[in-house]
């Protein structure tokens, strides 16, 4: 898939004031910092579409762009830490558990985790919530430019073992880096495959 136009449409923090286009979403999420908005601007090839920060915590609503005319990416707030109130964080995870549990229009949910680091709870708490709601997920692993390639395979093995010990069947996996631009291909591909089974 090329991506031709990538825009901003709408930011929220209700579910029931999302785009009423009935087109696919496609949502972006992981723990804060874990490089998301870096992500989703290079699958774009939009610089500063969606708006990067070396600070936690940067998103802080349910970000639309439209990419294609077609279709939407969903920047939705990071879990985990970041240096806000209890009563916010507690508001954006109301926020984006309403949005999953009651979004009809998402089409799949892609779930970033940091390659450089062993499995984190709370990245497989998460998985496990939208595995056990029947929301359609995938794994993408980041930063994989940041270490050695060894490093890279010996935490994702470990991440999908972990894994294993909850699920019969493990979701599909992508491995990506901002700076190189790897996995890019493969997601929106996987995308586009997705989109066009939606179809028929």
């Amino acid at each position: 898939m090329e991506i031709t136009s990538a825009s901003f449409v709408v930011s929220n923090t209700d579910y029931t004031k999302c785009p009423d286009t009935g087109l696919n979403e496609y949502a972006f999420i992981g723990r804060s910092n874990v490089g998301k908005s870096s992500l989703i601007n290079m699958l774009t090839g939009v610089k500063g579409l969606a708006k990067t920060s070396v600070r936690p915590g940067k998103t802080q609503l349910i970000n639309h762009f439209l990419i294609n005319k077609e279709w939407y990416i969903v920047d939705l707030p990071g879990y985990g830490y970041a240096r806000v109130s209890k009563e916010s964080r507690g508001s954006w995870q109301k926020m984006t558990a309403d949005y999953f549990l009651n979004r009809t229009s998402l089409a799949n949910t892609f779930v970033l985790v940091d390659s450089r680091i062993p499995p984190q709870r709370i990245d497989l708490e998460f998985i496990s919530f939208l595995g056990n709601h029947g929301i359609p997920l995938s794994v993408v692993f980041t930063k994989v430019d940041k270490q050695k390639q060894s490093e890279t395979a010996k935490n994702i093995n470990v991440f999908k073992q972990e894994l294993l010990t909850r699920w019969d069947e493990l979701p599909p996996f992508f491995q990506t880096s901002a700076v190189s631009r790897s996995g890019r291909s493969k997601i929106l591909d996987y995308i586009e495959e997705i989109n066009n089974n939606l179809k028929s």
